[in-house]
């Protein structure tokens, strides 16, 4: 049993706390938001991911999870302390490190006895050097910084976090290797690798991994712009390129781009700090260049449908979060899609099945919210799809026909089978396949 204090309570730094926790560890998560801290005191989870709410109740009702607001009553009796600070991107790009290094500073005034600081936000190569000596301009012990990327799918985090494909340390303090090599055994009882390396490796793998997944979504969605193009049917592509094990099957679903917290920040982050060192990302760029066009592909081709005029036009949204199985909405495709659409006149109608109070946080009357994926359509002159629910793929069909004004699909997932769609006689527009029409 290891003490542990985790530092922000966000999506990394609730699950990472929890999952903890679960293994048995004493863990203490601390947030400056005395809210949410007494919401989480009193068993409330701030976070919508699957499988997280269990570990949670039971982790506190065993007291092995706890909360609190002190970061010095925190990190009192902790033998390691995470750091799962939100890294925002400022205005060029670059990761912020403010909240990092802010409480870096801090437990360089408040720690007594050795500890091991552990990154756990994604940060640029570096960052573990500047808390260090963020640390150390105040430090009156001995002391380790390491990084330990997290490598963790919104809506799968907690299954990562709990059977990971590898876990990425680094470090050159022999003491601290140990020690997380300890609290990590758990998870890897199956033989899944843990990798140590330097500080530096370790910070860029999490970039290169997030970057290259990028770019794969990105390539996917150039290949299924060209499909429509010259009449190929990108479904068949995927499948054809994908059985070769050198590419793999993952990450090859054509759509309206990437989203969410990591993809966009992560890119954006490593392009400028290669830019910091005179080194140019040309095919990054050019990632960040297409995914902010794939956002709005379906746009043009919904005011081609309408004739150019979509003025009063009322559009049913399905789908918000970035991805299903999450309420994250950073950087969600839908949102830009309503930004148009909403430019363009149209009344759009959206719904859910967790994202919806981000939303309307968000956008507050700027547009409705439906209690089902069928409300939605009431009146509706077309359905937008946006985000691939599993909900959303099985739907009556003869019940969207009957509540829509016209059987008009958009569907920016690929969800359905455009044979079917033909034969049903809707009007269906997907991303990189045949146009289906009435």
């Amino acid at each position: 049993m290891k003490k542990i204090t985790v530092v922000g309570t966000g999506y990394v730094g609730l699950v990472t706390g929890t999952c903890f926790a679960e293994t048995g560890n004493q863990v203490i998560c601390v947030d400056i938001d005395q809210k949410k801290v007494e919401k989480m005191k009193n068993g409330i989870i701030p976070i919508y991911e699957p499988d997280l709410d269990t570990l949670f109740e039971r982790n506190i009702k065993a007291n092995r999870l706890s909360f609190t607001t002190s970061l010095e009553d925190g990190i009192k009796d902790a033998e390691i302390i995470f750091l799962a600070l939100p890294t925002p991107p400022g205005e060029d790009g670059s990761a912020d490190l403010s909240y990092i290094l802010g409480v870096a500073e801090h437990l360089g005034k408040i720690m007594t006895d050795y500890k091991v600081i552990v990154d756990k936000s994604t940060v640029p190569v570096g960052t573990a050097e500047k808390v260090h000596a963020a640390i150390a301009e105040n430090a009156k012990t001995d002391f380790a910084v390491v990084s330990n990327p997290e490598f963790l799918r919104e809506g799968f985090a907690v299954s990562d976090f709990m059977k990971p494909d590898r876990v990425v340390i680094g470090t050159s303090d022999d003491r601290a290797k140990k020690i997380m090599e300890s609290l990590y055994r758990p998870f890897v009882r199956q033989g899944n690798p843990i990798y140590f390396m330097d500080e530096k490796s370790a910070e860029l793998t999490k970039y290169a991994a997030n970057s290259f997944l990028a770019t794969k979504i990105t390539f996917m969605n150039e290949i299924a712009n060209f499909c429509e193009l010259v009449g190929a049917d990108v479904d068949k592509v995927r499948i054809g390129i994908g059985s070769d094990a050198r590419i793999g099957k993952r990450f090859l679903f054509p759509g309206i781009g990437y989203g969410g917290s990591c993809f966009p920040k992560d890119v954006q982050a490593l392009v400028k700090s290669g830019k910091e060192q005179n080194f140019n990302f040309e095919i990054l760029n050019a990632v960040m260049t297409v995914n902010e066009n794939q956002k709005t592909v379906l746009f043009p081709k919904m005011k081609n449908f309408f004739r150019g005029n979509l003025q009063g036009k009322k559009i049913a949204i399905w789908g918000l979060a970035f991805k299903p199985d999450t309420d994250d909405i950073r950087e969600a495709p839908a949102l830009y899609m309503i930004e148009e659409l909403l430019k363009a006149g149209a009344e759009i109608t959206a719904f859910d099945p967790e994202a919806m109070p981000n939303v309307q946080a968000l956008l507050g009357d700027k547009i409705s919210f439906a209690k089902d994926e069928y409300q939605s359509l009431e009146g509706a002159d077309a359905l937008l799809i946006c985000t691939e629910w599993g909900i959303f793929r099985n739907p009556d069909f003869n019940r969207i026909k009957s509540l829509l004004n016209d059987a008009v699909i958009f569907d920016g997932r690929n969800l359905f089978d455009i044979e079917e769609m033909s034969e049903k006689g809707f009007f269906y527009a997907s991303i990189g396949r045949n146009l289906i029409e009435k």
